[in-house]
């Protein structure tokens, strides 16, 4: 899930506030949802009757597709729109198939009494491959922007302190000492221990080349928030490729960074599409009615292309090289061919799906680990902010991280009222925080209310006043197989579970999705126009039959 530039990870801890039992008010109706199960009571979805285009029969009467696409989240609707658009002369029959009767998969919007607000990924960087997309699908209009210049704060010795938003601003920021500062910029300049000849973690290569106080205050609550995960395990080539490469390139960070300038300069862009917005500013974007927007505009255009409530039953490999699909669907089982595949379920998904075609991807695949999270929204009446986390009256900013080792359990906060327009009626403010990951998964054990009160807890050791009225509970969502970790050795199991259908003489069949790309939204959809290019390269060398 994309997040405000990352979130910190934390074991519980105690709290400051006597952990006495507290009745929260729920905004009704709620139910608590898990990944995989029955939607949030408010969510907008695509049902099969918004869907065009009948029931494809099956028997002897089966359909024959270019490609599949399994999976209708961002990445899937993605390729199947880039197919049916860029490559239609060489994959005019494309169908993309959803198991769920709606399209986006982790992507949730919610709206309800005023409120709105995401229960997975809640904003993307707008670069120019989702703007393209937005404008693409009629959603120009109602893209919405964050303010660059509101600041972001990370918790540290009690205090919200804010984090430096570009290099240059590093000195003039309290939240890391003289000395760290110094160690930063002689690292980053190359004067530290070499590259140890071995795939680092996100720690070692932040420690080796940045120092301490860069992990633990900055790189340690980013890179858990954005992976959910534990940064000691985590890939800094797989989970953060760009800097690892700047290091590889230029022989230190600062050396990559200028040495990929001077590339940039020798290769000059192609113009920019005029239709494009232009951001103002590191910044992150939504749109006018949450995220769902961006699935659902696809999924429209797509029209009979689309199926949902179609659950993938079965793949066989058949001797013409073809792939026949069986789905259970609402009219009854259903049985396609296709000359590709592409999977962009979860891997473990993907794992139990490919098992009778080849079991060593499959094993593969079932390596990747989804750890849960917890994602709960709730709200407080603007008076509760206490007035020193006040900016002209106001609560102003991205939102705050919760570095583990500063005790709260909350992995941080983003202040969804402040970033984006209309998401919280007036007098009240919306925060959506996260729990769980990696480092605690106990959240499973714990009911609705026993997650909002830690929430509520934590935060009233650092934002909101400690004797404020309990907030409005509006939403927990449970996803209990979040977000794919990038560990070291990821790009290893990858590529052999993709070697493994080669040797499985799988030919046309492709790995897609948040797992094979990277979990950010935007890099979800660079993902997923990659695979579809890889898609029309296979299917150009074939007739099909």
């Amino acid at each position: 899930m994309t997040t405000i530039n990352g979130l910190s990870l934390l074991r519980s801890t105690p709290s400051l506030v006597p952990s006495f039992p507290r009745t929260y008010p729920f905004q009704k109706p709620f139910k608590l949802s898990c990944s995989g199960g029955e939607d949030s009571a408010f969510t907008s979805t695509i049902s099969p009757s918004m869907v065009s285009g009948g029931p494809i029969s099956g028997g002897a009467n089966s359909s024959k597709f270019d490609c599949v696409i399994v999976g209708g989240g961002i990445s899937g609707l993605c390729i199947a729109q880039a197919l049916a658009n860029k490559h239609r002369d060489v994959a005019p029959n494309v169908i993309v198939t959803e198991a769920s009767d709606r399209v986006g998969g982790n992507i949730t919007t919610v709206e309800k009494d005023g409120y709105l607000w995401e229960e997975g990924p809640n904003s993307f960087q707008p670069s120019d491959a989702m703007l393209s997309l937005a404008v693409d699908n009629g959603l120009k209009e109602d893209l919405v922007l964050g303010d660059p210049n509101a600041p972001r704060f990370v918790l540290w010795d009690g205090k919200l302190r804010p984090i430096p938003s570009k290099p240059t601003d590093l000195p003039f920021f309290d939240l890391m000492s003289t000395g760290g500062k110094l160690r930063a910029g002689l690292g980053a300049l190359g004067i530290r221990p070499p590259p140890p000849g071995h795939e680092e973690s996100v720690e070692e290569f932040v420690r080796r080349n940045l120092g301490n106080e860069v992990f633990e205050r900055l790189i340690e609550p980013f890179c858990s928030g954005v992976y959910a995960g534990d940064p000691s395990k985590l890939s800094i080539k797989a989970a953060f490729g760009r800097v690892w490469k700047l290091e590889q390139t230029g022989g230190s960070l600062v050396g990559g960074a200028f040495k990929t300038i001077q590339e940039r300069k020798k290769t000059p862009k192609p113009p920019r599409d005029p239709r494009l917005p232009k951001p103002k500013g590191q910044t992150v974007g939504s749109f006018r009615k949450g995220l769902t927007m961006l699935p659902n505009a696809i999924a429209a255009r797509l029209g009979s292309k689309l199926k949902v409530s179609w659950k993938l039953s079965n793949i066989i490999k058949l001797d013409n090289g073809e792939y026949s699909l069986t789905y259970e669907t609402p009219e009854g089982p259903v049985s396609i061919q296709s000359r590709s595949i592409v999977m962009t379920v979860p891997s473990h998904v993907a794992s139990s799906l490919l098992r009778p075609l080849s079991t060593v991807a499959a094993d593969e695949l079932g390596k990747f680990y989804y750890p849960p999270v917890a994602v709960v929204s709730i709200s407080y009446p603007k008076e509760a902010i206490r007035t020193d986390c006040l900016i002209d009256g106001e609560l102003k900013g991205f939102g705050q991280l919760h570095p583990r080792s500063q005790g709260v359990e909350t992995l941080g906060t983003i202040y969804s009222s402040s970033l984006f327009p209309n998401r919280a009626p007036a007098g009240r403010i919306l925060l959506l925080n996260f729990i769980g990951g990696a480092t605690n998964p106990g959240i499973l054990s714990k009911t609705e209310s026993e997650l909002v009160e830690a929430v509520d807890r934590d935060l009233r050791r650092m934002l909101i006043n400690p004797n404020a009225k309990d907030p409005l509970a509006l939403g927990v969502r449970v996803w209990p197989q979040a977000i794919p970790q990038f560990l070291v050795g990821h790009f290893d199991i990858l590529d052999a579970a993709k070697s493994a259908l080669k040797d499985s003489r799988l030919q046309g069949l492709f790995l897609g999705g948040n797992y094979a790309s990277g979990v950010a939204l935007g890099r979800c959809v660079e993902g997923a126009y990659e695979v579809a290019a890889e898609v029309n390269d296979f299917l150009s060398l074939y007739e099909y039959k």
